[in-house]
């Protein structure tokens, strides 16, 4: 038991070591002790380095971590305490070494006046002084390798002493069946079952999404405001490839049609159209609608990779010709398209960020709506049943392929609405806004969230495009954060943190009717 302990402390000391020694070559050492500096209520500030001591709590928190991974419980081995101390220590001097590796290394060219950002840019020699706690290199690499042991070995008996302490199992257990016997007791279900109570909630809602944005101010209307459009993004694309089963990678295409074909009609260049907002804003869902039905008939009998790749090539069709030469006179080629009309109501104007964010709000309760009709609908059913086998949903009598060509027509649709939000909004849209990106983003909220999962679609724009915006400081390495928790999703949650669950069918409905099983 005992080895096994240790060999589980090596490897998971031998990765958080490696992780140690990738976050300083990038420069996420600094990061993450600006981080912490936010979080005590010091702001980062880009003309000098952050404090030792906020970059030793943040290198106390990696510990913690390291500790908690490998003194986690295994199935396959008693958990007692011999084995959570001697996984923990091993994780603490194994990562501690590599850690103090690279401040004895680092800190002896620094002593030596040897700058490395010639080969690395990141480590300057204010970032290897901070790293070694202004100490010299010998001290510095100890007392990072103590610090490392002691958060490692404490997370790890902490970790073991919550797991079986039966007070607090009890004290859990005891709350747990408090709340479940209050949401299940009549009282509570009166409560909700009352359509007052109901109606209050919704009231409460509606009263807070007129007065925050009111509130939030410039800043914070946009950075909603774009995690709202994403939200109808994520809905879109869930219908076709979270509902229909369909990988469509190049959905930034439809994206750019709604978005393009609004800015065309309402811009005074190139074209002098000038036409009304909502109108225009009809024909740009329209034209996106309808370019997803066109290209969904040559190639909707594809599967897997091949749809996948066809849709790529695709979207870069539609990027390539919105900045090339060829079409500079209809679509304003790499200059894009400005001064692009906002929404009015009898003549006034409403352009102001809260009255966009009132537009995004309310459209994304359209389309959240309509989503969630189409989900508990036949139609909705038809696409679970194609996602799950396509051969038994043809044998049940089910058309597929008007099925998927239905999902993905709707879904470009709602892509177009969200393009004609984007583009009204910062009244200008051109080429590089339509990048392969924009459709990764929107893939990777939905595998976030949770594929197929309404509520998670919202989980994940908010912690993809919402969160990044938050923490400001970690924008060098957005795409690094966004592939380790995408691994970190594949590993733990695969189906997401907010799964969609099964349809519910007409079964459960038949028994009460009948009294008896079906």
């Amino acid at each position: 038991m005992r080895t096994s302990a240790v060999n589980r402390g090596l490897r998971t000391g031998v990765t958080f070591g490696v992780i140690i020694i990738i976050m300083f070559l990038i420069g996420f050492s600094v990061t993450g002790a600006e981080l912490v500096g936010k979080m005590l209520g010091t702001p980062p500030s880009y003309s000098t380095m952050p404090t030792p001591l906020f970059f030793a709590i943040f290198m106390v928190f990696v510990g913690i971590w390291a500790g908690l991974t490998a003194s986690a419980r295994s199935l396959t081995e008693l958990d007692t305490w011999s084995r959570a101390l001697v996984s923990g220590t091993t994780v603490g001097v194994v990562s501690g070494l590599f850690a103090a590796t690279i401040g004895l290394v680092f800190g002896n060219l620094g002593v030596n006046n040897i700058d490395p950002r010639a080969y690395l840019p990141a480590v300057s020699p204010d970032a290897i002084k901070m790293y070694i706690f202004g100490l010299s290199p010998l001290v510095g690499s100890l007392l990072l390798f103590v610090l490392m042991t002691i958060s490692s070995l404490a997370s790890a008996a902490l970790s073991f002493f919550l797991r079986n302490s039966e007070w607090l199992k009890g004290k859990s257990q005891n709350s747990i069946e408090f709340a479940l016997g209050y949401f299940e007791s009549e009282q509570a279900q009166n409560i909700i079952q009352n359509k007052y109570a109901r109606y209050g909630f919704w009231a409460i809602i509606a009263t807070a999404l007129l007065i925050l944005p009111r509130t939030w101010g410039g800043y914070w209307n946009y950075v909603l405001g774009t995690v709202g459009i994403y939200i109808i993004l994520g809905l879109g694309l869930n219908m076709v490839t979270g509902w229909a089963g369909q990988l469509v990678i190049g959905y930034v295409a439809f994206f750019a049609i709604g978005a393009y074909t609004f800015a065309l009609l309402t811009a005074p260049e190139p074209h002098h159209l000038m036409w009304n907002f909502w109108i225009a804003l009809a024909l740009g869902v329209v034209a996106a609608g309808v370019s997803g039905l066109l290209i969904g008939l040559p190639i909707l009998n594809l599967r897997g990779d091949y749809l996948a790749i066809v849709t790529l090539g695709f979207a870069e069709i539609i990027r390539i010709l919105l900045k090339s030469d060829l079409l500079t006179d209809f679509t304003a080629g790499p200059r894009g398209v400005r001064d692009i009309a906002g929404p009015t109501i009898m003549s006034k104007s409403y352009v102001s960020d809260v009255d966009f964010m009132y537009l995004v709000i309310i459209a994304v309760l359209v389309v959240t709506f309509i989503a969630n009709r189409l989900k508990n609908s036949r139609t909705g059913k038809a696409w679970f049943a194609i996602n799950q086998d396509e051969t038994v949903a043809r044998a049940t009598g089910i058309n597929a392929f008007m099925s998927k060509l239905l999902a993905l027509s709707l879904s470009a649709a709602i892509a177009g609405l969200a393009g004609v939000l984007f583009a009204s909004r910062n009244q200008f849209t051109g080429p590089d806004d339509h990048i392969l990106m924009v459709s990764i983003n929107i893939i990777c909220l939905i595998i976030v969230g949770g594929s197929g999962s309404i509520p998670g679609v919202f989980l994940g724009a908010f912690a993809l495009k919402g969160l990044p915006e938050i923490l400001r400081e970690t924008q060098n390495y957005r795409l690094l954060i966004f592939g380790m928790l995408l691994v970190v999703m594949m590993r733990l949650r695969p189906e997401g943190f907010l799964p969609a669950k099964r349809p519910k069918l007409e079964k459960a409905s038949a028994q009460k009717l009948s009294g008896k099983d079906v």
